[in-house]
C-alpha cells in the first residue's frame, strides 16, 4: 500500500485538472452542439470551480469527524452521477448545473489527499510525499487535453464526460480495496457546528497558516486564469489547432512535474521557506514579463508561450511547499485546514477565471494582467503575514 499511496493520492487530486483540461479543446464543439456562445461555455468552467470551492468547507469537518474514506467515497459517487448527467445534458444551462455537481463531488478527493499526507508523514517525508503527489497529478494536464481532442476526433464531446464517470467509478473501487483509513477513531473530532466554525475562524486568524496557504493558492489562481484564457489566446488569437493546443498545454504540465521532482532535492540543501520564496519570486517575475509581452507584442507567440511555461512550472513548487508549511502545525484539524486551502485554491481560481472573461478585449492582455497580479500577490503573502 505504501508504494501505491502516491499514485492513489495523485489520482484523488487529479479530479480538478482532469475535469477541467479534458474538455477545454471541446469548447467550440460544445458551443455548436448546445447552441451556446463561447461565454456561456466558459461559464460552465466557472460553475465547476465554484462547486469545487464551496463543497470543500463541508468535506473538511466531515473528514475530521468520520475519517477520510467515507466522505471520499461519497464524493466519488456524486462525481460519477454528475458526469453521467453531463453526458446526457440537453442545454448549456443543464451542463452548467451538472458541472457544479461535478465540482461538489470531485473536490472530496483533493481534500482527503492533503489530509492523508498530513496523517501519515511530517517534515521532509511530507514534502517528498506531496511532491510525488504533485508529480503524479502533473500527468493529468499532459494527458487530459490530448485525450479530450482524441475523443473529439472519434465522436461527440459527450464521450469526455462518460470517460470521467468511468474514472471516478474505478477510483472508488481502488479506494475500497487498497486505501486504508488513515485517521484513527481516537483522533477524530466531535464538535458541532459551532465548533466547526471556531476551527475555521481560528485558521483564518492564524497568520502563519494563512501566509503559506495564500502563498500556495494565489499563484495557482494565475494558472486558473491561464486555463480559462488560453483556449482563446492559443486557438483563436494565435490560430493554433486543438491538437497543437493540447501539446502546448501538456508541455506546461511537464514543467510542473519537473519542478515538483526537484523540490525534495532543493529542500535538502536549503530550508523549505527559502526554496518557496525563490519559486514565488520566479513566478512573479514571469507574470510581470508576460504582461509586458502581451501589451507590447514583443517576442510574439514564442515569448508568450515561454513565459507561460515558466509561470506554470512554478506551480510544481508552490503547491507542495506552501501546503506542507501551512499544514505543518494542523495535525489535529488536518481535514479542515485542507478544506481552507482547497477553498482558497478554487475560490480564487474562479475569481481569476471570471475576471479574464469579464475584461475580455480580444487580446492576451486580460489573461496576462490577472496572471501577473496573482504572481505578485503570492510573492507578497508570506512577506506580509508570516512571523
Amino acid at each position: 500500500m505504501i508504494r501505491l499511496l502516491p499514485i492513489i493520492l495523485g489520482a484523488m487530486s487529479a479530479f480538478g485538472p482532469l475535469a477541467t483540461d479534458m474538455y477545454l479543446p471541446a469548447f467550440p464543439a460544445i458551443a455548436a452542439g448546445l447552441s451556446a456562445d463561447s461565454a456561456a461555455v466558459q461559464a460552465t468552467l466557472a460553475a465547476f470551480f465554484a462547486g469545487m470551492s464551496v463543497a470543500q468547507l463541508v468535506y473538511g469537518p466531515l473528514a475530521d469527524r468520520y475519517g477520510r474514506r467515507l466522505p471520499l467515497l461519497a464524493g466519488l459517487a456524486v462525481f460519477t452521477l454528475a458526469s453521467l448527467g453531463c453526458f446526457f445534458a440537453g442545454t448549456i444551462e443543464q451542463l452548467g448545473w451538472l458541472r457544479f455537481g461535478q465540482g461538489i463531488g470531485g473536490c472530496a478527493g483533493m481534500v482527503m489527499a492533503r489530509a492523508i499526507v498530513r496523517d501519515v508523514a511530517e517534515g521532509s517525508a511530507a514534502i517528498r510525499l506531496m511532491s510525488q503527489l504533485t508529480l503524479v497529478m502533473g500527468l493529468a494536464p499532459i494527458l487530459a487535453p490530448t485525450i479530450g481532442s482524441g475523443l473529439l476526433a472519434l465522436g461527440s464531446w459527450r464521450l469526455i464526460f462518460l470517460l470521467l464517470a468511468a474514472y471516478s467509478a474505478v477510483l472508488a473501487v481502488v479506494v475500497i480495496i487498497a486505501l486504508p483509513e488513515s485517521l484513527p477513531v481516537q483522533r477524530r473530532r466531535r464538535e458541532g457546528l459551532r465548533g466547526v466554525l471556531r476551527v475555521y475562524l481560528g485558521l483564518l486568524r492564524d497568520r502563519h497558516f494563512m501566509a503559506f496557504a495564500l502563498a500556495a493558492t494565489l499563484p495557482l489562481a494565475g494558472m486558473f486564469a491561464y486555463i480559462g484564457g488560453s483556449p482563446f489566446v492559443f486557438m483563436t488569437l494565435s490560430d493554433i489547432s486543438p491538437r497543437s493546443y493540447a501539446l502546448f498545454f501538456g508541455a506546461n504540465a511537464c514543467g510542473i512535474m519537473l519542478l515538483s521532482r526537484l523540490i525534495p532535492i532543493l529542500t535538502k540543501r536549503w530550508p523549505p521557506e527559502r526554496v518557496l520564496a525563490g519559486v514565488l519570486t520566479l513566478m512573479a517575475a514571469a507574470g510581470l514579463l508576460l504582461l509586458g509581452v502581451a501589451v507590447t507584442g514583443w517576442g510574439g507567440f514564442i515569448a508568450l508561450a515561454s513565459l507561460l511555461f515558466v509561470y506554470v512550472a512554478g506551480v510544481g513548487g508552490v503547491m507542495p511547499l506552501g501546503t506542507i508549511l501551512a499544514m505543518a502545525s494542523q495535525g489535529g484539524q488536518a481535514g479542515s485546514a485542507s478544506a481552507v486551502i482547497g477553498t482558497l485554491q478554487f475560490g480564487l481560481g474562479a475569481v481569476s477565471g471570471a475576471l479574464v472573461g469579464l475584461v475580455h478585449d480580444g487580446t492576451a492582455v486580460p489573461m496576462a494582467t490577472v496572471i501577473a497580479a496573482c504572481g505578485v500577490a503570492g510573492w507578497l503573502a508570506p512577506r506580509l503575514l508570516a512571523r
